[in-house]
């Protein structure tokens, strides 16, 4: 598993509780899920994801966003976005 594994979890669990996101995207949540508690190996990259491997800062934005209006997201985790999101 990566350094950010965790990270990468927790947003495709978001994902599949996200009433805005397609189903589509929900099936690929599934998966990278089911997969990683497999012990497989966590694709931290997307569709999105540029050539040069950097991520969409605007997805990225997105996410922490969706984490801070989570209700079932952990106080610490809510901080932790709310800080990225002031360095970004």
């Amino acid at each position: 598993m990566s350094a950010n594994s965790g990270n990468v979890i927790g947003g495709h669990k978001a994902n599949l509780n996200n009433p805005n996101t397609s189903e589509e995207s929900k099936e690929h949540s599934r998966d990278v899920i089911q997969n990683a508690e497999k012990g497989g190996v966590i694709d931290s990259t997307s569709k999105s994801a540029s050539s040069s491997g950097e991520k969409n800062s605007n997805n990225v934005a997105g996410g922490l966003k969706a984490t801070l209006n989570n209700p079932n997201t952990e106080e610490d985790a809510k901080e932790s976005a709310k800080e990225m999101l002031n360095s970004m």
